[in-house]
């Protein structure tokens, strides 16, 4: 089979289209036939050297769709020819820009009817991560106010979905581009993030209950500011390693919470992605495909993913 595989760390040029043999399933494993995955900023950092991987040369990728082609002896809830899509992969199991992938039976769920595996590859991950922030780590409830920062994002513009389908109100940041977007989505209110007044007009709108924070070494202070008495903070991103309150007293007295998430540390990926799938199926979610990519040009995807302006995801079609 082709994929794309990088044999040392380094920038895009590393990453490369090798033929390598087809992987076996294990007893608790499928072996999927990748139609679609997505690319996420975190596949960067492994090939960048950041986080490391097993071992290499190593395929990027943390998602996938595709159908189930092989299955373990171990394997009960799919069979051959199931349509499927999983995450998790890319980090301590190999990833999924490849024509195949062995999956764990836990890190993936069927692929419902009438859902393309675009769809499934560009939700997963981000839609795990939405999850995890939004109702497992903060009890998001229904009428209640969430403030998603970044709402044009991978995992901005499904939490903002999520958080809509859950029956909260939503407020979001946004480049002035994607507002009407982002509304059709279920946001409530969008703003631009850059505008002098941002902290008055999301108080304004709502205090938010709940929020997601991409860049807490930028927003945490913002945070503390704006959030309501009781108010819980989801963490899914920064970029440097500090991040503090500006005022201590102040979020002693609102009582806030901070939550530091990351997808990899899900108990079980199957049983969010069975969610999510529900979701796609009764349209109360629909991932947004922003670009395809050919293996060849996932060097290019990776260099996207980080630098340029889009709304939802990037997916590779091998």
């Amino acid at each position: 089979m082709r994929a794309v595989r990088f044999h040392e760390y380094g920038g895009t040029d590393v990453l490369r289209v090798d033929d390598i043999e087809r992987p076996t399933p294990g007893p608790e494993e499928v072996l999927l036939e990748v139609e679609a995955a997505a690319v996420n900023p975190v596949d960067t950092y492994f090939r960048a050297g950041d986080y490391e991987p097993e071992e290499l040369p190593w395929v990027p990728g943390s998602d996938c769709a595709g159908t189930v082609t092989a299955t373990g002896e171990s394997v009960a809830a799919f069979e051959e020819g199931n349509r499927a899509f999983a995450t998790g992969l890319g980090n301590w199991l190999q990833g999924t820009c490849a024509e195949y992938v062995t999956v764990p039976e836990s890190h993936l769920a069927q692929l419902p009817e009438g859902v393309s595996a675009e769809a499934g590859a560009a939700v997963a991950l981000v839609g795990v991560t939405a999850w995890q922030t939004l109702v497992a780590a903060c009890s998001l409830e229904p009428a209640e106010r969430a403030l998603i920062h970044g709402g044009s994002g991978g995992v901005g513009h499904i939490a903002v979905q999520l958080a809509a389908a859950n029956g909260a109100q939503v407020t979001t940041t946004a480049s002035p581009d994607y507002h009407d977007r982002l509304a059709d989505l279920g946001a409530d209110d969008v703003f631009d993030y850059s505008r002098d007044d941002l902290a008055d007009a999301v108080v304004e709108a709502g205090t938010p209950d709940v929020i997601l924070d991409h860049r807490l070494d930028d927003y945490l202070a913002f945070d503390a500011e704006v959030a309501a008495q009781g108010a819980r903070i989801a963490a899914i991103g920064n970029t440097d390693l500090a991040a503090t309150f500006e005022n201590v007293p102040r979020c002693r007295a609102k009582a806030l919470s901070v939550h530091h998430v990351s997808m990899f540390n899900t108990p079980e990926f199957g049983a969010v992605l069975s969610r999510l799938a529900t979701l796609m199926a009764d349209d109360d979610l629909t991932p947004v495909v922003a670009r395809r990519y050919d293996l060849e040009d996932v060097p290019t995807a990776h260099d996207d993913v980080l630098n340029d302006s889009f709304l939802g995801k990037l997916v590779v079609t091998p």
